[in-house]
């Protein structure tokens, strides 16, 4: 069989490679002009911030310099070179830790418990009034936009020293940000199951368990676990103003200038978050397979 190919005229390819040509210019055009005023509005975004470029080289020793001290024992020697000295508060610490994991793990859950509950009146195809909406919409970015640190220090003050604070501060944190990813997972489910489900004249609540939730369960899931290794992270954070876990140790060490203190400190950090990454990963994968997405 044989193929004909068919060949324009000159003058009519003459004007598609013309206007060829044209559209591609336009387009390099709109691209520089794009990457000019986006460097632009970083030039006056870092001037606005005070970046000095200067004094950043300049100083840079010092950045590298302290961690140098922070990789050398009192003595003078690496701290690779004698373990024991290293990490001679290891009991302590491991303590304080441990305390930092169940601070988060308990303020992720009781803050996964309450969004669970409230992202279905804040998605757009599930709540019941477009008023409730809103309210449930607005509360969730009060709890998401202040920092968590924040609301600890006011804990802090309202209950005193310890966990409790930090358990609370996290809760809050995880209402706003595990109800937003929940709520806008909501809104992206197929509406064909929830549709029929409610031509059999399911309420509300039938709906959502039966047509909304097997859709979103895994994300869900997915989230939360992911939520609660950055909870890790948080709590590490929030002994600096007292709200208990290994941040407060972390911030002695830091004051007292016990450098190799604050690298085995950061290094256990580190080396937990790296556990809860694999164990979270394994989690998942056993409850809905290793081919499971968010």
């Amino acid at each position: 069989m044989t193929l004909a190919v068919t060949i324009l005229p000159s003058q009519q390819l003459a004007a598609l490679n013309e206007a060829y040509r044209k559209a591609v210019a336009r387009k390099r055009l709109r691209l520089t002009l794009g990457a000019a005023v986006f460097f632009a509005a970083l030039l006056v975004a870092s001037v606005g911030a005070e970046v000095n470029l200067r004094t950043f080289f300049t100083y840079f020793g010092n950045f590298i310099s302290y961690f140098d001290r922070l990789l050398t024992l009192e003595n003078g020697s690496r701290v690779w070179t004698d373990i024991g000295e290293w990490f001679w508060g290891w009991p302590k610490w491991l303590w304080l830790l441990g305390e930092t994991i169940l601070i988060s793990y308990v303020g992720t859950l009781s803050g996964a418990v309450l969004a669970f509950g409230l992202n279905f009146l804040a998605a757009e195809n599930t709540a019941p009034a477009p008023w409730l909406r809103v309210v449930v919409k607005r509360l969730m970015e009060f709890c998401r936009t202040v920092p968590d640190i924040v609301f600890a220090l006011i804990f802090v003050i309202a209950f005193g020293l310890g966990p409790m604070a930090g358990v609370l501060a996290i809760t809050i944190h995880t209402i706003g940000a595990l109800g937003k990813q929940y709520s806008e997972m909501v809104e992206n489910i197929d509406m064909k199951p929830v549709e029929g489900v409610r031509c059999t004249g399911a309420g509300w609540i039938s709906c959502m368990r039966f047509a909304v939730l097997p859709q979103v369960a895994a994300g869900f899931a997915t989230y939360t676990l992911l939520r609660f290794e950055i909870n890790v992270r948080g709590a590490s954070v929030m002994g600096f103003v007292g709200a208990g876990g290994i941040g407060q140790e972390l911030l002695v060490a830091i004051r007292k200038f016990y450098y190799s203190d604050v690298s085995a400190i950061l290094l256990m950090i580190v080396l937990t978050v790296f556990v809860i990454d694999i164990g979270t990963g394994w989690i998942r994968g056993r409850l809905f397979g290793r081919g499971s997405h968010a």
